[in-house]
């Protein structure tokens, strides 16, 4: 896989949207696998997960930020992080510690080309891990329906943060998460 074949996969995941249903195996012809993609006006974010054939390389989930200009879609950047342990496996809220876990965020400009280094505008993600129960997550009026295996990731152009919605499947609220605010680690039981 190179970087190239990358960018063209998310700008047609971009365009058509993600397979539904969710791919939970990796195809013989590539070594990534589209997780999740979110898109809030002029902004969007696809992530995937990454497994390459070899010894001692660990799974890893990237996301790509994207900016709408002209009607076209831009490339902005992006980054990952380790993949959290058996990454396509769809874990309860007990074995999680709650019903929605942040793992990885990440944050890029979207106005570069600006002549002076104040004034910068910020496409920020947050990718998460729903538990089990959750079936839909609500972002502001935005509803995100929540894959088979649990990834989800969120894309914002706002100063603050959305607050997260956790909802089950009668459209109860389980929970909510604020991503302005820092993570609070999962409950011990020791």
């Amino acid at each position: 896989m190179n970087d190239h074949e990358v960018h063209e996969e998310c700008l047609r995941l971009l365009r058509d949207g993600m397979p539904d249903p969710a791919p939970d195996t990796f195809d013989e012809e590539r070594d990534f696998l589209p997780l999740g993609r979110d898109m809030d006006g002029d902004v969007a974010v696809v992530t995937f997960l990454h497994q390459w054939s070899g010894a001692g390389v660990d799974p890893f989930i990237e996301g790509r930020t994207f900016h709408r200009r002209d009607g076209e879609w831009m490339g902005l950047g992006g980054g990952g992080g380790s993949a959290p342990y058996e990454p396509l496996v769809r874990r309860s809220s007990g074995e999680m510690g709650r019903y929605l876990y942040k793992y990885g965020t990440g944050r890029t400009v979207r106005n570069a080309n600006r002549l002076l280094p104040w004034g910068a505008k910020w496409v920020n993600e947050a990718r998460l891990r729903a538990s089990a129960e959750v079936t839909r997550v609500r972002v502001g009026k935005r509803l995100l329906n929540v894959p088979a295996h649990g990834h989800i990731v969120v894309v914002w152009g706002a100063r603050r943060g959305p607050v997260l919605e956790a909802l089950a499947a009668d459209g109860s609220v389980l929970d909510t998460l604020d991503l302005d605010r820092p993570s609070v680690p999962a409950r011990s039981d020791a």
